[in-house]
């Protein structure tokens, strides 16, 4: 694969109350300002939202999509980004599951 390509990541959660989905949905909004590396913003973007009510969610009721411009932008994002870790102490609180993959795209529009 092309280390040129940008990194996706998908994350998923089981959070029971709505407005626990939302506290954290609040967060994830301001995630690409408040992300900073080195001073700057970071990620390239997020998208995140309610999942819709369907039997394949498997309980999951959160999803994000993360992209970030390299692997190493997204573990500085695991490690050691102040406001990721703000981020992961509302989740840890709030959510009965988690789940994240990351890839990069193999098609060649992306």
């Amino acid at each position: 694969m092309s280390s040129t390509k940008p990194i996706q990541r998908i994350t998923l959660f089981k959070i029971p109350l709505a407005e626990d989905q939302e506290k954290l949905l609040e967060i994830y909004q301001k995630m690409p300002l408040t992300a900073k590396k080195d001073g700057k913003p970071y990620i390239l973007s997020v998208a995140a939202g309610p999942a819709f009510n369907d039997q394949r969610n498997q309980g999951y009721t959160v999803a994000v999509i993360s992209v970030f411009k390299s692997e190493e932008d997204m573990k500085y994002y695991d490690d050691e980004c102040e406001a990721h870790a703000a981020l992961k102490q509302v989740a840890k609180s709030v959510h009965k599951g988690a789940m994240m993959v990351y890839f990069q795209s193999v098609l060649s529009n992306q």
